[in-house]
């Protein structure tokens, strides 16, 4: 009851809102607000007739609003909440595509469960959920912008094996701007300005770093992914070059 109590009390833009829960002996739940375009995940990688393609903007706005999400539990709400299971299913979006990041609060139920530990999300230093740090939610936010980037999965068995791990694959990659290009996601069309493009991949650069101790604040990368939507000129003007 004081874990369900504490998560009624994060209220942010950025945070799913809960309406109310259930708790009986052999389940529980929560009933969060519908949002009507579902989940992050299924925009980018479930096969759907009726959805379309994420613009680049958009892209660029649910990187930031999720970090804007990550750093009111970091370092805005006392006590610091440390999510633990930051992963693009539990990004919910509105009707405008806005997203709603979703189970915060949550992590004590995982205390002495691999349940929050998706493949493809984990920071190395994540053998077990009481490895868990700050830092360790900035790595999987990273992984998240990679999914943003690329349109793929954190981890895909059907890919050859050197591909199957997004970061493995990726990092290498991210400060060569030809190989970043071809990294894009196809469903762009190129439709994107190549500078932020690069700003976004260094972003994402210092969030998976391998080290807990060089990757940056919640506040840092908010900060950053605001400096990127800065920069470029064509914010709302619908003014994009193709590739």
């Amino acid at each position: 009851m004081e874990i369900v109590s504490g998560i009624f009390k994060l209220h942010h833009p950025n945070i799913a809102e809960i309406l109310g829960y259930c708790s009986e002996p052999d389940y529980q739940f929560l009933i969060y607000e519908f949002q009507q375009n579902g989940s992050l995940h299924g925009f980018l990688h479930l096969s759907d007739d009726y959805s379309k393609p994420l613009t680049w903007e958009t892209r660029v706005r649910i990187a930031l609003g999720t970090a804007r999400a990550v750093e009111y539990l970091h370092e805005v709400h006392s006590p610091s909440v440390i999510h633990k299971n930051i992963k693009s299913s539990n990004i919910l979006l509105d009707a405008e595509l806005n997203p709603h990041l979703a189970d915060c609060g949550l992590a004590p139920f995982f205390e002495d469960t691999n349940e929050n530990l998706g493949p493809g999300y984990n920071a190395p230093e994540c053998t077990k959920p009481s490895a868990y740090t700050k830092k360790s939610d900035v790595y999987s936010f990273g992984v998240i912008m990679l999914e943003l980037l690329t349109g793929c999965k954190p981890f895909d068995s059907s890919k050859p094996k050197i591909e199957q791990s997004l970061v493995r694959w990726a990092a290498p990659q991210l400060h060569d701007i030809d190989t970043l290009e071809r990294m894009a996601d196809p469903a762009l069309h190129g439709l994107y300005p190549p500078k932020s493009l690069s700003r976004f991949a260094d972003i994402v650069a210092l969030c998976i770093q391998p080290e807990p101790e060089f990757r940056p604040a919640m506040s840092e990368v908010v900060e950053a992914l605001v400096h990127c939507v800065q920069q470029d000129d064509w914010w709302g003007s619908g003014r994009l070059s193709q590739k």
